[in-house]
């Protein structure tokens, strides 16, 4: 295998392109243009590792040619030295102007053509392994990325059948809600109050982050947590406690491995998503804006899920009863906004409820 690195000579001189590949052929694979556009055609073919380039030819000097290869992306690194009987410094600068690397006036010395080779593809050899490594640190980056995605998501999911098996109603709660919250959040995205907070990176992390809302529940005795008729008031407050217990679950996991954005937005989800918008809700009674975006969208896709479902303590509403009340709580248990971002996909509420609940197991 030939593993000479290649150069271009481009000259109109017979006795030039002599000369250079007399004394570069020992070392170097060589490629001979005598023309500019003969040179883009070669270089076409066989890119080369450095180009030799005269500037004084019939038709395309060397600097058109020279600013031609540059402006072609696949060609923008090729290492371009003017070899030329021009001698002034006008020249000199258009050529490095140009883009070249290295300016040699004719009659050339050998030792100066072969050292000023040496260097730039040195260079180009050392850039070139500069970028593969950047190149293999960039894969592992994406490998180590994608490996602790992985690892969240199975630890979202062991959390999550770990509520589902306190309580088969929020683990299919918990599949139906997250699908909402990605919809929703789509769908605000569309508003430019939002399209900043709400990329597609965020949207996703909010996807991930929503089963983890009702976690808390795990804490919440299974007297209170399976009752199937009205709490009383001293159960109540315990029930919803479950916002506190997973908010400061999430929190104590944020101080064992440092703030992350996608635990940030679990703790927000779990800790507020029963607050209301009016201020009426809990655990602090946060108004308006004081509710986390993430919570907001919560509460929306909590409540819809809870309504148009049975539970143990009332039947299942109808999809268009859960969209009516949605509506008569615009402004109170809601975010107004994500009330008319909602209205305008309640249908793909509906649909993903309905794909939802025909794949869960009997």
């Amino acid at each position: 295998m030939d593993t000479k690195q290649t150069i271009l000579i481009v000259d109109d001189e017979r006795f030039y392109i002599n000369v250079l590949v007399e004394l570069l052929k020992s070392k170097y694979k060589l490629y001979i243009a005598k023309s500019a556009e003969q040179a883009l055609k070669r270089i076409a073919d066989n890119q080369p590792d450095l180009i030799l380039l005269d500037i004084m030819m019939p038709e395309k000097d060397g600097y058109q040619a020279c600013l031609e290869i540059k402006n072609n992306p696949a060609w923008v690194d090729i290492p371009i030295i003017f070899l030329t009987g021009k001698t002034d410094q006008e020249s000199e600068q258009k050529a490095f102007n140009y883009g070249a690397v290295d300016f040699i006036s004719k009659p050339v010395t050998p030792a100066t053509v072969l050292a000023r080779i040496k260097t730039q593809l040195s260079l180009l050899n050392s850039r070139q392994s500069l970028e593969h490594q950047n190149h293999l640190l960039e894969q592992k980056v994406r490998e180590r990325t994608r490996e602790i995605e992985l690892i969240q998501d199975a630890a979202i999911y062991s959390l999550s059948m770990l509520a589902e098996a306190r309580d088969q109603e929020t683990g299919e709660h918990i599949q139906r809600t997250q699908q909402f919250v990605r919809a929703l959040a789509k769908k605000l995205q569309a508003n430019p109050k939002y399209s900043d907070v709400l990329d597609d990176h965020t949207i996703n992390l909010l996807f991930k982050s929503a089963p983890l809302h009702d976690i808390g529940k795990i804490a919440v005795p299974d007297t209170i947590l399976k009752k199937p008729g009205p709490l009383t008031a001293e159960e109540t407050i315990e029930m919803q406690k479950h916002t506190t217990y997973g908010g400061d679950a999430i929190k104590n996991a944020e101080k064992l491995s440092g703030s992350s954005s996608f635990l940030k937005l679990a703790r927000e989800i779990a800790y507020s998503h029963q607050e209301k918008w009016d201020g009426s809700g809990y655990p602090e009674g946060l108004k308006q804006q004081q509710i986390p975006l993430s919570a907001r969208l919560m509460a929306i896709a909590d409540v819809y899920d809870a309504l148009v479902n049975k539970r143990i303590y009332k039947p299942a509403y109808s999809h268009n009863e859960a969209v009516n009340y949605i509506k008569q709580q615009k402004g109170l248990h809601f975010d107004p906004d994500i009330v008319d971002a909602f209205i305008e996909i309640e249908t793909d509420f509906e649909q993903i409820s309905q794909l939802c609940n025909e794949h869960l197991p009997d």
